[in-house]
């Protein structure tokens, strides 16, 4: 009966097509095409070299991917998780730092592919990872390294298939890799197959790029990581244009660079000092370009961010807020879990936060270590995962197997004022609505130069009720009867006081990279009043 209540309240809000794609997905399948003739279309500029990412080699036909080490020796391993195999896939170490060194070892690892990988046979030729190894296939020959015919056939091959399998079950960041991919393939060949590449693409990216990146310029996925990825390829269309001159990519590239521009803009505000991604939903750091390659890529186009530094900034359309006020940073989550119809990469965070001293990140939420099924995955999407309230231990949104959400939170619109060097945020939402005391939990943040307040109110009737804060693997609690104290690694000295509740301080464990955990502090304030509060300031 639950799992028919969750599938309702998920498939409830789909779009026509991805049901629709659904079924065709398993009554239609890819045809291999073969071509006559492999006819590169040619350059009429320069492809910018980039490297954005760390190298996955290791050595032999060693790689590291998600933290984990294995052997190319089987591209469908099943002993590995399918995203170490998608990782293996995508031939990201081509276009990596270093990749000058590796020339030999890419040509060696092309060939295996080719001839280890049959044609519609095995995690290689499904669609996401399909389309992003035609783009690195592609970066790489443009920057110089000559491509083998054999590689040529094969490249045309996966493109050919890739436009017959197009994710619109999935949408959202899959569609557009897969328009990438087209693009990528439509202006690197030349033929009739490859024009009509070239406008399924293109065709497919103008709609998505007005439904993906929301005015403010983040992803709607609202996932920082996935932001940045998304930003890093909306850069390559930008350099793709110089490249080939197409009269259908220049009469987007002004579009494009705006576009760019402000999601740059969106990126720099939710960097943590550190560099850092904001670990809301399924963000991790170490899989998209950090901020810092992403501003340098961007400059190399022309392309420059605008910042103000404002004490309290409002992404609206996003859902984000940024405090900024002395040595303090914080990032507040009074956002949607993500768009209605993809909330695969959700988690129930709603009105969680990451606060910073310094540079020193001191509450984090717990992050995202594993993808696919499993306890663990869903683990870390629950709302105890997370810098907020949990109520009678449910979530504040439902989430439930590895990609799924039913009943979801929506925040209210967030109250918003700085006066005097204090900064102040109040939201609250209505994910514990849905329980029979009908709970409205409603937090207000204070910041101001020499304290951070965070205060909790719960309306309704409930029989628990714990806010949760879990703490960076640096920082050092120590408790004095009823003084907590934080050490950060600086020896800076941080105070909590904490009125209407009991407070226990638990082992647990944070996720910054994927395959990663390391062992953290969490604070648990069981309440024992409707009202709590929690108060950090600097002891001088």
């Amino acid at each position: 009966m639950n799992k028919i209540h969750n599938l309702y309240h998920t498939a409830k809000h789909l779009k026509l097509t991805q049901v629709i794609n659904r079924f065709k997905r398993n009554l239609i399948k890819p045809k291999l095409i073969s071509c006559a003739e492999v006819i590169e279309y040619p350059l009429s500029g320069v492809w910018l070299s980039v490297e954005l990412v760390k190298s996955s080699y290791v050595e032999g036909v060693e790689y590291r991917f998600l933290n984990h080490q294995g052997k190319v020796s089987d591209w469908n391993d099943l002993r590995q998780e399918k995203l170490w195999l998608y990782n293996l896939h995508y031939f990201d170490d081509l276009n990596a730092i270093g990749c000058l060194d590796r020339k030999e070892v890419h040509r060696e690892l092309i060939t295996a592919w080719v001839e280890e990988n049959p044609p519609l046979k095995g995690n290689g030729w499904e669609p996401y990872p399909q389309s992003l190894r035609i783009v690195n296939w592609i970066q790489w020959f443009l920057s110089g390294n000559q491509p083998e015919a054999i590689w040529q056939e094969s490249l045309w091959q996966q493109a050919a298939v890739l436009e017959q399998d197009l994710e619109y079950h999935l949408l959202g960041n899959h569609l557009f890799a897969n328009a990438k991919a087209l693009i990528f393939a439509g202006c690197y060949f030349e033929g009739v197959d490859a024009s009509r590449w070239l406008e399924t693409g293109l065709s497919i990216i103008d709609k998505e790029l007005k439904e993906q990146i929301l005015d403010d310029g983040g992803n709607f996925e609202l996932t920082p990581m996935y932001h940045n990825t998304m930003l890093a390829d909306v850069l390559d269309l930008i350099n793709l244009t110089a490249v080939y001159q197409s009269p259908e990519l220049e009469k987007r590239i002004t579009s494009w660079r705006n576009l760019a521009e402000k999601m740059l803009t969106w990126m720099n505000i939710m960097t943590h000092p550190n560099g850092d991604v904001a670990l809301f939903n399924d963000s991790a750091n170490g899989i998209a370009a950090t901020a810092d390659k992403l501003n340098d890529y961007a400059l190399q186009l022309g392309i420059d961010s605008k910042l103000d530094n404002k004490p309290v900034t409002h992404l609206k359309d996003s859902g984000y807020i940024k405090l900024v006020v002395g040595q303090q940073s914080a990032f507040l989550d009074v956002a949607k879990v993500g768009p209605d119809y993809i909330p695969g990469h959700a988690h129930a965070d709603t009105l969680s936060f990451e606060w910073n001293y310094g540079k020193q990140r001191v509450f984090v939420n717990s992050g995202t270590s594993v993808y696919g099924l499993g306890d663990e995955r869903l683990r870390q999407r629950k709302t105890a995962a997370h810098n907020t309230v949990v109520v009678d231990e449910q979530d504040s949104s439902e989430v439930w197997s590895g990609f799924r959400v039913a009943r979801r939170a929506y925040p209210s619109t967030p109250f918003l004022s700085s006066t005097g060097g204090t900064a102040t945020v109040e939201c609250s939402h209505n994910g514990y609505m849905r329980l029979a005391g009908k709970v409205t939990h409603h937090r207000k943040w204070t910041m101001s130069d020499d304290s951070f307040l965070i205060t909790d109110k719960l309306s309704g009737r409930y029989l628990t009720a714990k806010a949760h804060y879990h703490l960076h693997p640096d920082i050092n609690v120590k408790k004095n009867d009823d003084l907590i104290y934080l050490v950060l690694p600086c020896g800076e000295l941080l105070q909590l006081t904490i009125d209407g509740a009991d407070v226990e301080i638990i082992d647990t464990t944070w996720h910054p990279e994927f395959g990663l955990s390391i062992v953290n502090k969490k604070l648990i304030l069981s309440f024992n009043q409707p009202e709590v509060s929690l108060n950090i300031f600097r002891v001088n």
